[in-house]
């Protein structure tokens, strides 16, 4: 099972932001994206969930092309989402902003209650923050509770916008740790991790893929010294 991201280019204001991606994303990899800020990371998130339209290409889901479905459907289909900005509700608990989105989904409480025990086995960090408030956390407690989030509906395909980005080295080998974990725990899980800086995930990624100017490939060296041609960046 995995996701074929199919001949895929999007277009935002008049420019190409993504040209002709064409990956697979399968089953039980943690896959890390890397590239410079504003080299498209964001946008191919976004554009996975639903929240940029594509100007061309498909997303093929076990065949099944969810590029073509309404947006709310990916969580149903087993996508989880943590933004780059956290978006953690300030007047929400811990474990109410970890519950929000099966509650949404009308999952059961007793499946929400397995889930949070599965999500607290592989992030235990997290167990004496469940009755605390959203207001109450620190920058990198709350991207540990948006890792939790996504993982309460992730139960394929789990997102990450740079994750690593501004937290302290303890949380960040907190954060490190909880993804490692995540293979033990969620072995059929894919998870996705955007990053400016290669160094930070380490011992994280099973692959690692590079995107420069919307172009992404498995080689860096062709991303650094083999560009798409300059017609298909204006037309790609």
């Amino acid at each position: 099972m995995s996701l074929h991201i199919k001949s895929v280019r999007v277009d935002l204001a008049g420019n190409t932001v993504l040209r002709n991606v064409d990956i697979i994303l399968p089953e039980g990899e943690t896959v890390a994206v890397v590239g410079r800020n504003g080299a498209g990371k964001t946008t191919l998130l976004r554009s996975i969930m639903g929240l940029v339209k594509l100007t061309s290409g498909q997303l093929l889901l076990d065949g099944r092309d969810i590029g073509t479905e309404p947006v709310y459907l990916r969580a149903a289909a087993g996508f989880g989402y943590a933004p780059e900005d956290r978006v953690i509700f300030p007047t929400l608990s811990v474990v109410q902003n970890m519950a929000l989105p099966c509650e949404v989904q009308h999952v059961s409480k007793r499946e929400i209650a397995q889930r949070i025990e599965t999500v607290l086995a592989a992030m235990p960090q997290l167990k004496p923050m469940l009755p605390r408030s959203g207001a109450a956390l620190s920058g990198g407690q709350g991207k540990m509770v948006a890792l939790a989030r996504a993982l309460m509906v992730g139960t394929r395909f789990v997102l990450l916008d740079e994750p690593f980005q501004g937290l302290a080295p303890v949380v960040a080998r907190q954060y490190g740790d909880s993804l490692r974990a995540l293979r033990q725990s969620h072995p059929h899980l894919c998870v996705v991790i955007t990053e400016s800086n290669a160094s930070l995930l380490e011992e994280v990624q099973s692959s690692t893929l590079y995107i420069e100017r919307g172009y992404v490939t498995a080689d860096r060296l062709d991303v650094l010294h083999n560009p798409p041609p300059m017609d298909m960046a204006l037309t790609a």
